[in-house]
């Protein structure tokens, strides 16, 4: 079974990182170098989400919020092993 995963993005930042939460109910945060431009955002948060879950980019789909800065995906992978890492990098600090 798919594993959802909500997040918020932040392009443009001066590096690239994934950790921390924001909002409620509380999404991880994903922030890119790569603009919010042609889709460069979007395939820089799935390669950085693939690095921080140590899952393949095409295990990787967003449902909902393709132009947006909050995003659903769907994980393919151990839903255990995903939610623990989750939970996991949420506890990290915010980069703001």
């Amino acid at each position: 079974m798919p594993f959802l995963l909500e997040i918020r993005v932040r392009p443009n930042t001066s590096r690239n990182k994934v950790g921390g939460s924001v909002g409620e109910p509380p999404r991880l945060v994903v922030a890119v170098q790569a603009p919010a431009v042609d889709g460069k955002a979007n395939q820089a948060v799935i390669k950085e989400l693939a690095n921080a879950f140590h899952l393949r980019a095409r295990d990787f789909t967003i449902v909902f919020g393709e132009l947006g800065r909050d995003k659903r995906l769907l994980v393919d992978g151990d839903e255990k092993t995903l939610q623990a890492k989750l939970e996991e990098l949420m506890g990290e600090p915010t980069l703001l």
